[in-house]
């Protein structure tokens, strides 16, 4: 009777979860009051200190938001009627605080119903160039810091569809703008429009092996309206309103004026276009100009990017990476691969640095060659800089102290290492503006500054170095070992001697603060910041370390129900959070990267409200995958996926604080994916939610996350670790979401679709939930409260209200085949 009883309970669970005209709901009050809680401001510091712009915004658009017209088009989305990203964060006031005084300042003359983004300081940074965007177009305002005051500079005629909106002239006293064109064709209604022929694609047998992007273009009336909605002519706006045209309407991207203000170079996108790949692998061409918009170099013609060897270090062959030499004047610097850009050819040098000159006509001067792939360089001054290679298949990091104005000179290698070894990490150098306002290394002498955030497997104490150039020799500064509190180290000022850092505990939200490393003075506060989370203040929370069955240490953090009583024999139910990561080695997969004092943050996606509802969490578990040697890490998936599992359930079930038959794992992303593949391959957990993941791999047959090989150089690890093709192994409540306009590449929300069929067919427990409008990351506060009251439900109902464990077949218990 006991057994019928229970599939009569499940075939009313499932029955009850067909389709449901259900509008958004809201969870209990103890979520809700987090939810509503206000968010502390942005902050943004001058560089000479003088100044602290504090920028406010809603954590949350509204569905209504959200709900207007959207254009998806070549890895964009738009709003074609205020010409704009459709995604853009909005900020919707200001407020400016004397750093030397407690005074906090209201700007005046802000906009009615302000939505400001693409923030922007002047060279100097007495002012902040950014955008309003209106119900009929995006403005430009300008924000005067000593005045406190914004002034409107253009009308709703901006063009932002693009990005890089606006850039300051080095005077400071006008801005380069991107306006919409005045022969702007109206737009073609995709949905109404007539088709004049078929669709068409060929290759003409190139191998061509991309990702699956989302948002591409997909017949000629998509091109169309692109290329009329990336159209700009180009105007030179002055602080009093005036403009003149700067450029004829062209497909404008990047823009950027030369250090010292004299060039401008100017990236455009060109035809044709792609059906396979995203706008930023179309054809383009960069120039460089005078700033009167005299053409001074055709310097490059980059041809449609559709057929790159194959791998993550690929890149295509000719100029690549062009940019400003941030310490000179005017000089390009681009890069070159050696070796045909296909990383399975085997060279000394993969690639080669050139600086380039004015008029940018000629072939540059060798300034480097790399063991690996270009990653970036610091720049130092005429005889000093640092440059960083890396390469993904064996995470090397290198860095190289070379100098620029010698080429014969053998360059020091200053790091060489596994970039995810965290312990090992020396740090990032201290960085100054100059004479030109760009960002070159902070020099004192022959010595330079690095910040590191300092992981070592006693806990994390950030520190300042300081590094002599010639010997190579380090000092320590500084160390920080505040008790209970965690300090980010954000800048040093090497010459005032202010090192601005970030302190927080788990019940002190994070506030800055200056300090003094030679007069060893401070800390100075300069922020307020009060705690919203009141409810979580004295939650408990402790990073726990644990071993997997062969011997790698794992961790993750923990966090107590509110009240609870660590001495009470009572079984609490509790949530797993994790995501899993791919590793080349044991020694940085067992890293630990968690600190316990870190504020306790619940956003919109966190598992960290539920200790309000009397759920143990253990968040942000760690789930490596490894693979040494030869071996890939997802060769062995799932027998790493279940043993982290039941690993962090045996450690947290160990300390005595849970009922270990009422366990929910959850996760986003990548992590869903991991989710779907435990409650296939295990018994460890009472129900699962799996949230805007990808199920079914052979739908992302050219490769996913940092898996290289194609499906069909691996088709058993494919099939191995698809969900989808393991769906009759589903025994456990699922709880699938995903949002209907999800723009990540891979998981399309037809990867959720299917695969509920799939366990509905097979008469799985499960429940799915599209999110209208919703993208990746869900945004509308009416899909978040409605996203929380769904994930409540379902834990009410299948972890904390459980209280038989069911029958089960067997299941593998994560065995590859």
């Amino acid at each position: 009777m006991k057994n019928i009883g229970l599939l009569l309970f499940f075939l009313i669970g499932t029955m009850s979860f067909s389709q449901e005209k259900l509008t958004y709901q809201k969870p209990s009050s103890e979520i809700l009051e987090l939810v509503d809680a206000p968010l502390a401001p942005s902050v943004r510091i001058t560089d000479d200190g003088k100044y602290m712009v504090l920028l406010y915004r809603d954590y949350y658009k509204s569905i209504a938001e959200l709900s207007e017209k959207e254009m998806r088009l070549a890895g964009l989305r738009i709003n074609p009627k205020t010409n704009i990203g459709s995604r853009t964060n909005y900020y919707n006031n200001i407020k400016i605080k004397e750093i030397a005084s407690d005074k906090v300042i209201q700007v005046k003359n802000l906009p009615e119903n302000p939505r400001l983004a693409n923030f922007n300081w002047s060279p100097d940074q007495s002012m902040m160039a950014v955008t309003n965007t209106t119900p009929k177009g995006v403005e430009v305002w300008v924000l005067d810091l000593n005045k406190a005051e914004v002034t409107q500079l253009t009308d709703a005629n901006v063009n932002a569809n693009m990005r890089d909106v606006i850039n300051w002239f080095k005077d400071g006293k006008s801005v380069l703008v991107k306006m919409l064109p005045n022969d702007r064709q109206d737009l073609v209604n995709v949905s109404e429009a007539v088709p004049n022929g078929p669709t068409i694609s060929s290759n003409d047998g190139k191998k061509a092996q991309n990702r699956t992007y989302q948002d591409l273009l997909k017949n000629p009336n998509d091109e169309f309206n692109f290329e009329q909605l990336a159209r700009s002519e180009l105007f030179k706006v002055e602080l009093d309103g005036s403009k003149t045209k700067w450029k004829e309407a062209a497909m404008y991207s990047n823009i950027s004026f030369s250090p010292d203000g004299n060039y401008v170079m100017v990236t455009n996108v060109e035809k044709p276009f792609s059906y396979l790949v995203p706008y930023y692998r179309f054809p383009s061409k960069i120039n460089v100009y005078s700033t009167d918009g005299t053409l001074v170099s055709n310097l490059l013609e980059v041809p449609l990017i559709e057929d790159l060897p194959k791998g993550f270090m690929a890149v295509r062959m000719g100029m690549r990476s062009v940019s400003w030499r941030e310490d000179k004047a005017a000089s390009l610097i681009y890069v070159q691969a050696l070796d045909g850009g296909d990383p399975e050819n085997e060279v000394e040098y993969r690639d080669e640095v050139f600086q380039l000159e004015a008029p940018f006509n000629n072939q540059g001067k060798s300034l480097i060659k790399l063991k690996n792939r270009y990653y970036k360089i610091e720049w130092g001054n005429k005889n000093m800089a640092i440059a960083y290679d890396y390469w993904w298949n064996n995470r090397n990091l290198k860095g190289y102290f070379f100098n620029p104005s010698n080429a014969s000179k053998v360059p020091q290698i200053i790091e060489d290492r596994n970039y995810q070894d965290v312990y090992s990490d020396p740090g990032s150098f201290v960085t100054k503006r100059n004479k030109y306002g760009t960002d070159v290394l902070a020099m004192d002498g022959n010595n330079v500054y690095l910040l590191g955030d300092g992981f070592t497997k006693e806990g994390q104490f950030p520190f300042v170095d300081k590094m002599n150039l010639s010997t190579l020799k380090k000092t320590r500064l500084y160390t920080s070992k505040l008790e209970g509190k965690k300090e980010n180290l954000v800048d040093y000022n090497v010459e005032k001697d202010e090192l601005l850092v970030r302190i927080e505990s788990p019940n002190e939200y994070p506030n800055y603060y200056y300090k003094s490393l030679i007069k060893r003075k401070g800390p100075v506060q300069l922020t307020n910041f009060e705690n919203p989370f009141k409810s979580l203040q004295d939650v408990h929370k402790e990073v726990i370390t644990y071993k997997r069955e062969d011997g790698l240490e794992l961790n993750g953090t923990l966090y107590l129900p509110v009240g609870y009583n660590k001495e009470s024999k009572e079984k609490a139910p509790m949530i797993l959070w994790a995501y899993p990561r791919e590793f080349k080695d044991k020694n940085s997969a067992s890293q630990n990267t968690q600190n316990p004092n870190e504020f306790t943050y619940p956003f919109w996606g966190s598992p960290i409200y539920w200790v309000t509802k009397g759920y143990v969490v253990l968040d942000d578990a760690a789930f490596p995958i490894i693979g040494e040697g030869e071996e890939q890490p997802n060769d062995t998936f799932r027998n790493q996926l279940v043993a982290n599992a039941k690993a962090a359930i045996d450690a947290v079930d160990e300390i005595g604080y849970i009922d270990r038959t009422r366990v929910a794992v959850g996760g986003h992303s990548y992590g869903a994916f991991m989710v779907a593949n435990l409650l296939s391959h295990s018994n460890l957990f009472a129900a699962g939610i799996a949230r805007s993941g990808a199920y079914n791999r052979t739908l992302t047959p050219f490769g996913f996350q940092s898996e290289e090989r194609n499906y069909w150089e691996a088709p058993e690890v494919y099939y191995t670790m698809s969900p989808f093709m393991h769906a009759d192994k589903m025994k456990t409540p699922l709880l699938l979401v995903h949002g209907e306009a999800d723009n990540n590449s891979g998981t399309y929300p037809m990867q959720s679709e299917r695969y509920f069929n799939a366990l509905k067919g097979l008469g799985a427990t499960v429940r799915l939930v599209m999110l209208p409008k919703e993208s990746h990351g869900y945004r509308a506060k009416e899909s978040i409260l409605h996203l929380l009251w769904e994930q409540d439900q379902w834990l009410e109902k299948y972890v904390k209200q459980k209280t038989t464990k069911p029958i089960l077949p067997e299941k593998t218990m994560g065995k590859d085949k």
